[in-house]
């Protein structure tokens, strides 16, 4: 599953946060499934600001995505 619990709805930012990254996360393991090619893989962007940079840009859409269901917890 994708939206774990299939809800974007959180009970705070804090908690919107962490759903953000668990997506993001399942995202890379949706398009890479074989475990051993992601971890043969990390070492190359664990270690290049780019790629990381990249990888935030990822969780700070999904936290976006998120923060707009939840009305921007107004």
């Amino acid at each position: 599953m994708l939206v774990p619990e299939n809800s974007l709805i959180t009970p705070d930012p804090e908690a919107g946060r962490e759903l953000a990254i668990k997506i993001a996360r399942l995202t890379v393991k949706a398009m890479q499934p074989d475990d051993e090619v992601r971890a043969r893989l990390r070492p190359d962007y664990a270690e290049n600001a780019d790629s990381l940079t990249v990888a935030a840009h990822v969780v700070a859409v999904e936290f976006a995505t998120i923060a707009a269901a939840n009305n921007y917890w107004r």
